[in-house]
C-alpha cells in the first residue's frame, strides 16, 4: 500500500474519487486516469460477448464507430442535475484550490467561476440555464464525473431505468469503449475540456466527434441540424481549455503540457481541417437550415408530371424534420416527392427568392467562395426581395458556419519529456493493461491515479479516499441529517448489501446513497460520514478485519457491518500533514 508524503498530492490523489469538474481543471492528469480506470473496469469488456458486437473487429471503421454508439444510446441517457451529487460554494472551492492556482486566472477560465464564454452564454443566461438561479451566485453544483459502474449504477436510482451520466462521463465511456470494442488506438482519441462541456476528436480518417451519447461526422457537423448546432456549440463558442490522450494532456491555464508534442500538432491539424469546408450550394442550404429567420426568403421548383411546382423553404424545412431525406443532398428529390401536392404553387411566390437560379450559378461557374456567391443576390434582380444589411449578414454567419478555427491552448508550452509515456495497444487484455499500468504507477503520475480512479483499495493509500468521503459527499449527509445516528444505522443495514464496484474496490458515501446499495464497508464510512458533518463528532475510527467493518464512536458506541470484500486496514477522519 502506498502513503503519499504531501498535502498538495493528498489533494490531487482525494480528487480522484469525486472527479468534480473543478477538480479535474485544476488536475488535468484526472481526466485520462478516468479513462484508464474504464478500460481496467470489468463492465465494457463483459460487453464485448455481447450478440451487438458479432464479429465486429472485421467491420470497417464506420460500422464500428456506429455500433458501439448505438449500444450507448440504446443503454444510457444524459444525466446532468443538482441534486445527484449536490451543491458547494465559491468560497470552499477557492480555498481549497488557492494553492494550486491563480484565482484570477481561474475566473476567466472556469465556468462555476465567472467565465460565460461568448455573447451566446450571456444570451441563454447560463446559470439559468443550469438551474442554478434558484440559488445565491456563491452556490456552485460538484457535477462529479461517473465512473463506468457510477453510471451503469443510475439504472438502480429511482425514476431511472438505464444507465447515465454527464458529459466528461461519456466522454471517458467513449474512449474506454471504442479502445475494447472497436479497437481504436489510444493515440488517435483525444479528450477536449472546454468550460462547459467535454467531447472527443476521434483523428481517423476525416474525424469524427463523439458528444454525450451521440457521434458526429463530418458530415454531419455542417448539416445544419439541431444536433450538429448542439455538437458545434462549445467549439464555436467557447475557448478549450484542456486536450488529453494517451501521450499526456495540455491545459490553456499551464506553462507545462505532458502531451507528446508531435501528437498535439497532428491533432491540432486533423481538427482544424475537420471544422473547415469549401463553400457549396449545399453549405448554403445547411447554414439557412439552422437560422429559421430566412426560410421564409426562398422557394424552390420542382417539375410535377411535366409542370412546374413551386414550394417554399419554410415547407420544405418543416417536412425535413420528420422525413429521413435532406433537402441539402442527394435524397432532395425524394423529400419533395414526400411533400403534397396541395403545398405547391403553379407560379412563383413574387416574393421569394429561387433557389434553382442560385444553385445553377453556384454549380455552372464552379463557386466556391462566399465572397464571389454573394454577387449573385447583390444585385437589382433581387434587392427588392432582400435588402443588402441582411446579405450580408447571411454570407458573414456562413463564412464562419464553414470556417472555424478552434480556440486550442497554446502549443508553445514546456513539453515534459522526462516523464515515461504510457504505451497500450489494441491487442492487449484487459489483465495485460492493468499488470502493464501496475508497473508503469510508479513513473508515470495518471497510471498512478488511475488505481485511486479504479479504487484499488490492496494497492493505493487510503487517506485520499477518506478526505474525498468525509469532505465531499453532501447528499447522503442531507438525507439522513433528520434521523438520530442509531436509526440511520438501522437503515443502513436494511439496505441492499452490494456494492457497485467489484473486488476490493470501494463506493463513495454519496455513490452508495443514491443508487441504494453498498457493502458492509461502505456503510460504514456512508455512516461515519453522517456523524462527522451532522454531529460534528471526527472522533472515529473505522477498522475493518474478519469480513467486518466496525465504526468506533466515542459519543454513539460501536456499529458493526459485514462485508464480502477481502480488505482489511483502518480508517481515520484525519487529513495526513506534510512531511
Amino acid at each position: 500500500m502506498k502513503t503519499l508524503r504531501h498535502n498538495k498530492d493528498i489533494e490531487k490523489y482525494s480528487s480522484a474519487f469525486t472527479l468534480s469538474d473543478m477538480e479535474i481543471f485544476i488536475f488535468p492528469e484526472l481526466l485520462y486516469s478516468l479513462v484508464l480506470a474504464n478500460i481496467m473496469s470489468p463492465i465494457i469488456w463483459r460487453w464485448k460477448s455481447d450478440s451487438w458486437f458479432s464479429n465486429i473487429e472485421n467491420k470497417s471503421f464506420n460500422y464500428k464507430v456506429n455500433r458501439v454508439k448505438q449500444y450507448i444510446m440504446d443503454h444510457t441517457m444524459f444525466n446532468l442535475d443538482l441534486d445527484t451529487w449536490g451543491l458547494t460554494t465559491k468560497t470552499a472551492e477557492i480555498n481549497r484550490f488557492r494553492q494550486f492556482v491563480d484565482i484570477e486566472t481561474l475566473k476567466q477560465s472556469n465556468a462555476l467561476f465567472g467565465y460565460e464564454g461568448d455573447k451566446y452564454y450571456f444570451d441563454i443566461d447560463i446559470r439559468k440555464h443550469f438551474g442554478l438561479d434558484k440559488y445565491s451566485s456563491e452556490v456552485i453544483p460538484y457535477w462529479k464525473t461517473e465512473t463506468v459502474e457510477a453510471m451503469m449504477a443510475f439504472k438502480l436510482k429511482k425514476d431511472y431505468n438505464i444507465a447515465a451520466g454527464e458529459c466528461v462521463s461519456f466522454s471517458a465511456l467513449y474512449v474506454a469503449a471504442l479502445f475494447i470494442l472497436a479497437k481504436i488506438p489510444l493515440d488517435d482519441i483525444f479528450l477536449i475540456s472546454t468550460p462547459l462541456h467535454s467531447q472527443n476528436f476521434i483523428s481517423e480518417n476525416e474525424g469524427l466527434f463523439t458528444n454525450n451519447r451521440r457521434i458526429v461526422t463530418k458530415k454531419m457537423w455542417f448539416n445544419g441540424t439541431e444536433l450538429s448546432q448542439k455538437a458545434r456549440r462549445a467549439i464555436e463558442n467557447e475557448k478549450i481549455t484542456i486536450v488529453a490522450n494517451l501521450s499526456g494532456y495540455v491545459h490553456t491555464m499551464y506553462d507545462t503540457a505532458t502531451i507528446d508534442k508531435v501528437a498535439y500538432s497532428k491533432f491540432t491539424d486533423s481538427l482544424t481541417k475537420f471544422v473547415n469546408t469549401d463553400f457549396s450550394f449545399e453549405m448554403f442550404i445547411n447554414f439557412i437550415r439552422q437560422h429559421s429567420q430566412y426560410h421564409t426568403l426562398f422557394q424552390y421548383c420542382n417539375k410535377r408530371n411535366g409542370t412546374d411546382a413551386y414550394i417554399d423553404l419554410q415547407t420544405i424545412f418543416e417536412y425535413e424534420r420528420y422525413s429521413k431525406n435532406i433537402f441539402s443532398n442527394e435524397s432532395r428529390n425524394a423529400l419533395i416527392a414526400e411533400i403534397p401536392h396541395e403545398k405547391t404553387l403553379p407560379i412563383p411566390y413574387p416574393d421569394k427568392i429561387l433557389l434553382n437560379d442560385f444553385e445553377h450559378f453556384i454549380d455552372t461557374k464552379h463557386i466556391g467562395e462566399t465572397a464571389v456567391a454573394k454577387q449573385f443576390f447583390d444585385n437589382e434582380s433581387y434587392l427588392h426581395l432582400i435588402d443588402k444589411k441582411t446579405i450580408y449578414t447571411i454570407f458573414d454567419g456562413i463564412e464562419h458556419f464553414i470556417s472555424l478555427t478552434p480556440r486550442l491552448p497554446n502549443p508553445n508550452k514546456i513539453y515534459d519529456t522526462l516523464q515515461p509515456r504510457l504505451n497500450i495497444d489494441t491487442d492487449m487484455s484487459r489483465t495485460e493493461i492493468i499488470d502493464y499500468l501496475h508497473h508503469a504507477a510508479d513513473k508515470n503520475a495518471v497510471a498512478d491515479l488511475a488505481f485511486y480512479t479504479f479504487r484499488d483499495m490492496n494497492t493505493i493509500d487510503w487517506t485520499p479516499f477518506a478526505m474525498a468521503a468525509w469532505q465531499r459527499n453532501p447528499i447522503s449527509v442531507e438525507k439522513l441529517k433528520h434521523l438520530r445516528v442509531y436509526e440511520r444505522a438501522e437503515l443502513l443495514k436494511r439496505m441492499n448489501n452490494k456494492s457497485i464496484y467489484e473486488g476490493n474496490r470501494l463506493a463513495q458515501p454519496d455513490e452508495a446513497w443514491n443508487f441504494g446499495t453498498a457493502d458492509g464497508i461502505e456503510k460504514a464510512i456512508l455512516l461515519a460520514n453522517t456523524i462527522i458533518n451532522t454531529e460534528h463528532d471526527s472522533n472515529i475510527t473505522i477498522e475493518i478485519k474478519n469480513k467486518t467493518a466496525k465504526l468506533t464512536t466515542t459519543n454513539y458506541g460501536t456499529f458493526a457491518f459485514s462485508t464480502e470484500k477481502d480488505i482489511e486496514g483502518k480508517l481515520v477522519p484525519t487529513i495526513q500533514e506534510a512531511e
